[in-house]
C-alpha cells in the first residue's frame, strides 16, 4: 500500500501566495482571459486541419511506399502535437471557461490513442501532486527495471546502457499507451495513493468504445481499403507509433528528469517537510522558454513550472507570465531550472540517465570490493 505524502510546511507558503496574486493581477491589469485567445483557436484549428489531411492522404492510396512511411510519420507527429496543444489544456479546464468546449476538445485524446479520463488522474490528480516522487508519480516509471530515473531505485546490469537505448523505449510510450496502458491502469487499484477502484459507468463505456473506434480507424479501414501487405501496414503502423511515442516521451521527460531536477522522498511519517509549490519548483525545469517554434509544438510544456504552478492557465499566456514566476521564485530563494534550447535539455538528460544507471552500478561495483 503506498504511502500517505503530505506537505507540511507550512512557512513556504507565501511564494504560491505572492506569485499567485501578481499573475491574478497581470491578467486583470491587462483585461486578460486565463484561457484561449485567438492565437490558441488558430493553432487548434491548424492541429486539427493538418491531422485530418495527413489521415485522408494516407488513407486515400494515392501514394508510393515512401509517402506513405512519411504521411504516417507526420500522422503521429501531430498526434502527439494535438495531445500537448490541446487536448492537455482541455482536460486540465483551462482551453475555456466553458465546460463543455473542455469536454469536446478532450474526447480528440480518443483518437491519438489514448484515454482523457485515466489521463486525467494519472496526470491531472497524481502526476502534478506528487511531481517526481519514487513510487507515487508514475508519469516517471518509463519501464521499471530497464529505466532507472531515481537515486533511491537498486540499478542493475541492463540499466548501465540505459543512456543508449531509454531512448528507443520512449517511441515505445504511444505504441503501449494504445494497446496495454489505459487498461492496466483503469483496472488497477490505487493509482500512486489514489484510490482507483470506483469509476462512473459511462467511463466503461468510453474506454472500449473510443479504443474499438481507434482500432477501426487506424487498424482495420487501412487493411481494407489499402493495397498494401500486412507486413507494410505493420511498418507503417508502427512507424507512426514510435514518432508519436519519441515525441511525446522527450518532451516530458526533458521536464523532469534533467541536471538539478530532485525526486525527494518523504520521511517515515510521510511528510515532505516542504510546500506543495516549492517542491514543485524542485522537481521541474523549463527549456527552449525564448523558442517561437517550441512555444509552438509543445503546447507550454517546454514551460513546465509555469504549468505545474497554473494548469488552470491556458498555455498560450505561460510566456507573459514565466518573468513574474522567475521573479518570485528568486525572491523566495527557490530555484527557476531551465534549459536554453531543446538540445541542451537533451544533453542533460542524457547525462542524468548515465549517472543513474552506468555510473551508478560502477560506483556500486566498487562498493561491493571495498
Amino acid at each position: 500500500m503506498a504511502q500517505q505524502v503530505r506537505f507540511t510546511n507550512t512557512t513556504q507558503s507565501a511564494f504560491f501566495a505572492t506569485v499567485r496574486q501578481r499573475v491574478e493581477a497581470h491578467f486583470q491589469a491587462n483585461g486578460l482571459s486565463k484561457h484561449a485567445n485567438g492565437a490558441m483557436w488558430a493553432k487548434t484549428a491548424f492541429y486539427l486541419t493538418s491531422f485530418v489531411v495527413f489521415y485522408a492522404l494516407l488513407i486515400s492510396g494515392q501514394f508510393g511506399l515512401g509517402g506513405m512511411a512519411l504521411l504516417a510519420g507526420l500522422l503521429g507527429a501531430f498526434s502527439a502535437f494535438i495531445g500537448f496543444n490541446v487536448c492537455h489544456d482541455a482536460i486540465h479546464g483551462s482551453f475555456s471557461a466553458d465546460k463543455r468546449v473542455n469536454k469536446v476538445f478532450s474526447l480528440l485524446f480518443n483518437l491519438i490513442g489514448a484515454n482523457p479520463y485515466m489521463w486525467s488522474i494519472t496526470h491531472n490528480v497524481v502526476h502534478h501532486t506528487y511531481t517526481n516522487i519514487p513510487g507515487h508519480d508514475e508519469d516517471i516509471e518509463v519501464a521499471p527495471g530497464l529505466v532507472r530515473l531515481s537515486e533511491d531505485e537498486p540499478v542493475n546490469r541492463v540499466q548501465r546502457y540505459q543512456h543508449l537505448y531509454a531512448f528507443f523505449l520512449y517511441g515505445l510510450a504511444s505504441l503501449s499507451w494504445v494497446l496495454r496502458k489505459d487498461y492496466l491502469k483503469f483496472f488497477k487499484d490505487k493509482i500512486g495513493q489514489h484510490d482507483n477502484r470506483k469509476h462512473p459507468r459511462q467511463e466503461y463505456f468510453n474506454l472500449f468504445f473510443y479504443k474499438a473506434l481507434y482500432y477501426v480507424l487506424f487498424i482495420v479501414l487501412p487493411l481494407v481499403v489499402l493495397d498494401i501487405t500486412w507486413w507494410q501496414f505493420v511498418l507503417g503502423f508502427l512507424l507512426m507509433h514510435f514518432v508519436e511515442g519519441l515525441v511525446l516521451g522527450l518532451v516530458f521527460q526533458l521536464a523532469h528528469v534533467v541536471e538539478g531536477t530532485e525526486f525527494p522522498v518523504p520521511d517515515e511519517t510521510g511528510d515532505m517537510r516542504e510546500a506543495w509549490a516549492a517542491h514543485q519548483m524542485r522537481t521541474t525545469a523549463n527549456f527552449s522558454t525564448t523558442s517561437p517554434l517550441a512555444h509552438f509544438l509543445c503546447g507550454g510544456l517546454n514551460q513546465q513550472i509555469e504549468h505545474h504552478l497554473f494548469p488552470k492557465i491556458c498555455h498560450i499566456h505561460y510566456p507573459a507570465i514565466s518573468g513574474i514566476v522567475k521573479q518570485t521564485a528568486h525572491e523566495f530563494g527557490l530555484p527557476y531550472l531551465e534549459n536554453r534550447t531543446f538540445f541542451m535539455a537533451l544533453r542533460s538528460h542524457y547525462r542524468v540517465l548515465r549517472k543513474l544507471g552506468k555510473e551508478a552500478y560502477a560506483l556500486e561495483k566498487v562498493r561491493a570490493y571495498a
